[in-house]
């Protein structure tokens, strides 16, 4: 079972570089000097969390409804991680009341995304040397 946590940045750092660091930096190579940034402390973040409170997946909501940094340790992929991550990120953004949410998706994710609910908008661009897809979801309201 795996439980996520949203806060913001100051209780989120350790584990969420950690996480980050490993996937983004030693995984895909982005360079380190790009991935944390400025932007840590304005956005929400979710850790999630494994039963035996391992953190290992972590994603943040900017205040302008983007989502992103979403990033899973490779061991922990395709076991539902990253969607406890992205559906706690969307409930933040509808709960803070956000009409919708876009983010920047690497094309080796877009199925992941479509299945959530995202369309893709434009055209692929490159990112810190990785092909990435603008996507945007609407968020409904709750009734």
């Amino acid at each position: 079972m795996i439980r996520i946590e949203i806060s913001g940045w100051q209780k989120a750092r350790q584990e969420a570089t950690r996480i980050r660091l490993a996937v983004f930096v030693e995984e895909q190579k982005v360079p380190a000097a790009i991935e944390m940034d400025e932007h840590d402390a304005q956005c929400v973040h979710a850790i999630a969390y494994a039963e035996d409170g391992l953190a290992v997946g972590t994603g943040r909501l900017l205040p302008d409804a983007h989502i992103g940094r979403m990033a899973v340790l490779k061991e922990w992929r395709r076991k539902g991680v990253g969607a406890a991550i992205l559906t706690a990120l969307m409930a933040e953004a509808r709960r803070r009341g956000d009409a919708e949410v876009a983010l920047s998706a690497q094309t080796h994710a877009l199925d992941f995304y479509r299945r959530h609910g995202f369309d893709a908008e434009g055209e692929v661009y490159e990112e810190a040397g990785i092909p990435h897809q603008a996507m945007r979801k609407s968020l409904p309201r709750d009734r």
